[in-house]
């Protein structure tokens, strides 16, 4: 293509906030020979913007590299380096331009830019450096990859190839030179491993240790000593090594490279159960690449970009990652000005159970105000208050904290007997037995020590707030605030409104959630709000369907196509059968036979039985006899696909009387919370555009959640 079709095709995208490219010359020492062209790639926008490369953008790099190409024939300069603004050298490309590709031509087009624009730099004629010094995503890490060398600050975090979790596949050369950097086991691990692992990314000394950067430097002088480095390396002095590169025509590397593949295969196998087609097509790009040119396996990058962009797996992860992550989770729908939010300095926990630790620990840690924790005994708060210094050490052991930080959250965490200790809390929650009337003497003995201000929370996962606030005179001030265990770990909190709950208590809770770097979602006091009666939902169908007569096997791994990250049987065990009993009981008596109570899961409970499945020590699993002499099973058994549309259905139904309810403001918050709060995979895009593409929607409500286009293909008109 010439560059005129390139920029017709950029001119398409009029809305883009393009990131610009810098040059300044720069004198090297003299024995480096003269001028060196330093490219800064800045959007001219604050750290919270980061710079992406869209269609304009690439287009004004082509030409500036172009120039520089020019240049250096004239010998005017010795070296390019590529660096960005401060916290960033590329995001990736800008996701917002690319879902909006919807002729697959045009995917094609944006693939073969990105490959024109980086095929120029890496063939300048002079040495080309990238000068990493903070986030390099996709795209961005593709610039340093196409250059000769590349340095990379300590400082430097999110360094990664995402796409396979994107619905993509490192599109502008990621794939085909990446291997040949690092090994192609190394290579798996960073283009597979990682973006199917919570979309793990590597740090800047993480990097450098794979191979993936020549040399690490500090932040506080980083780009004055990649200079220097480069100078040396320009001039001769300084010969990189790397030790983790591979000629893939050998014979020891291509068994490598299947067997790299292979491990890959069944990563995404037991990962994803294949339920999406971006890590099985990055694989397949891969294994091609081992005998092919760099130009062929451009060619074949985009082909299968253009494949991908055009599929309902790479919109719905777009909707999901950039609509509702990124953009619905920083403005939550329904949360009052948060200039309503009053500030809170210390803070009470009632209960000094494991629950309680996590809490006590995440509030010292990431609000840095005291905590109090509260139980009926000495014993109790004593051991509560050292489970949260054993966490600090673990976090010390690790060097996730240092010492004085280690020291001040210690410091911290108190414990007490008396819930007199938070007579000066702004802010308690309870993390008590999930027993109403536990819960409602908790509350009525809180007020009246707490000041009229303090605003009461519960940690409740299914209990009505309603009724806990009932007998209070001050109902206005409770708020549900609902964290998912792991609570450092998981990233949804359910924030729960009463009829009462006023603004104020409302915006302070919001605001203490992003304090806590938790995404706060407004739900409407509901029984089990949104992601446990969902849950509960779809494992009361599995579990239905096996006392029915199913077969373990067939009922526990019918929604393998969903690619869920565990098997409703595995869940129940994490969760533990007595908590989700208790749950679903709640949920019977509130919703009635959409929530069955199993008879079989009681029986495992009343003698002591944890998990179904036990572990046979080859990799296999079965239900030992003596668990299923305890079991009785109906004589009308399913197939793994009858149970796999029922409970599609079943979740439909019961999504669509939560939006009706008016549970959630809309069925994103549904998305949101599945995602954040469940594990919920990304590329199915959350729960409601899975059920739309399955049919259960219109099956059960007669129309879709989501109009076609917002995380699906557009269909034709």
């Amino acid at each position: 293509m010439s560059a005129a079709d390139f920029t017709t095709f950029a001119h398409l995208f009029p809305a883009e906030t393009v990131t610009h490219s810098y040059v300044q010359d720069i004198q090297l020492p003299a024995a480096a020979g003269g001028t060196f062209a330093l490219v800064t790639l800045d959007n001219g926008l604050d750290h919270t913007k980061p710079t992406t490369l869209g269609p304009n953008t690439l287009v004004e790099l082509g030409s500036i590299l172009e120039g520089l190409r020019d240049r250096a024939a004239r010998g005017e300069i010795v070296g390019v380096g590529i660096t960005g603004k401060p916290y960033y050298l590329v995001a990736g490309a800008d996701l917002s331009a690319v879902k909006s590709l919807e002729e697959r031509e045009h995917g094609r087009l944006m693939a073969q830019l990105g490959h024109d624009v980086y095929s120029t730099l890496a063939n300048l004629g002079v040495p080309s450096f990238a000068f990493i010094n903070g986030a390099a995503l996709g795209g961005g890490l593709e610039v340093a990859l196409q250059s000769t060398y590349r340095t990379v600050s300590t400082g430097a975090g999110a360094l990664a190839l995402p796409e396979a979790f994107i619905g993509l596949v490192p599109g502008w050369g990621g794939v085909y030179i990446l291997p040949r950097l690092i090994g192609p086991e190394n290579a798996v691990r960073v283009m597979i491993e990682n973006p199917l692992s919570n979309n793990r990314t590597l740090t800047g000394p993480q990097a450098f240790e794979l191979g993936i950067a020549d040399a690490l430097f500090e932040p506080a002088d980083f780009l004055e000593q990649s200079l220097a480095w480069a100078a040396k390396v320009i001039s001769g002095e300084v010969v990189p090594e790397r030790p983790h590169a591979v000629d893939p025509s050998s014979p020891e590397t291509a068994a490598r490279w299947s067997d790299a593949v292979a491990a890959g295969r069944a990563f995404v196998e037991a990962k994803i159960s294949n339920a999406a087609p971006a890590p099985a097509k990055v694989l397949d790009v891969m294994e091609a690449n081992r005998t092919m040119t760099q130009a062929e396996s451009a060619a074949l990058e985009c082909e299968t970009l253009a494949d991908l962009m055009q599929t309902d797996e790479f919109r719905t992860t777009v909707y999901a990652f950039l609509d509702l992550v990124q953009k619905r989770a920083k403005r939550p729908a329904g949360a009052p000005d948060r200039k309503l939010a009053r500030p809170v300095t210390k803070i009470g926990v009632v209960g000094a159970g494991l629950m309680a630790g996590q809490l006590a620990l995440l509030f010292a840690r990431q609000l840095k105000v005291p905590v109090v924790l509260t139980d009926i005994d000495q014993e109790r708060v004593d051991k509560g208050v050292a489970y949260v210094h054993a966490e600090v050490d673990k976090l010390l052991a690790r060097k996730r904290l240092s010492q004085d930080a280690a020291n001040r959250t210690r410091a911290l965490v108190t414990g007490s007997v008396s819930k007199q200790a938070f007579a000066d809390a702004d802010f308690v929650i309870e993390a008590v037995f999930e027993e109403l009337a536990v819960k409602k003497q908790v509350f009525a003995e809180l007020e009246a020590i707490v000041a009229e201000d303090c605003i009461l929370a519960t940690n409740t996962s299914s209990l009505s707030v309603t009724a806990m606030a009932a007998d209070l005179q001050h109902p206005e001030r409770l708020v549900g605030f609902h964290f998912f265990n792991p609570v450092a770990v998981m990233p949804l909190l359910e924030i729960v409104r009463a009829p009462r709950t006023d603004d104020t208590v409302l915006a302070t809770a919001f605001e203490l959630a992003k304090a806590l770097k938790k995404t706060g979602v407004l739900v409407k006091d509901a029984p089990a709000f949104v992601v446990n009666r969902i849950l509960l939902r779809l494992m009361g169908e599995v579990t239905a369907a096996f006392d029915e007569g199913t077969p373990a096997g067939v009922a526990d791994n019918a929604l393998r196509p969903m690619g869920l990250p565990m098997t409703p049987f595995t869940l129940l065990a994490m969760v533990g059968l007595p908590v989700a009993q208790h749950v679903q009981e709640s949920l019977h008596e509130a919703f009635g036979d959409r929530f069955p109570v199993s008879t079989n899961l009681q029986k495992l409970i009343d003698n002591g039985v944890r998990t179904l499945w036990a572990d046979n020590g080859d990799g296999t699993r079965s239900i030992p006899d003596s668990t299923m002499s305890l079991l009785s099973q109906g004589s009308s058994p399913s197939t793994a696909d009858q149970v796999l549309r029922r409970t599609q259905d079943a979740l439909a139904e019961e999504i669509g009387l939560m939006l009706s309810e008016g549970v959630v403001a809309g069925p994103e918050d549904i998305d949101l919370c599945m995602i954040l709060g469940a594990g919920w995979p990304m590329f199915l895009g959350g729960i409601t555009p899975y059920l739309d593409r399955m049919g259960a929607s219109e099956r059960v409500n007669g129309r879709r959640f989501l109009p076609p286009g917002t995380a699906s293909r557009p269909r034709p008109a």
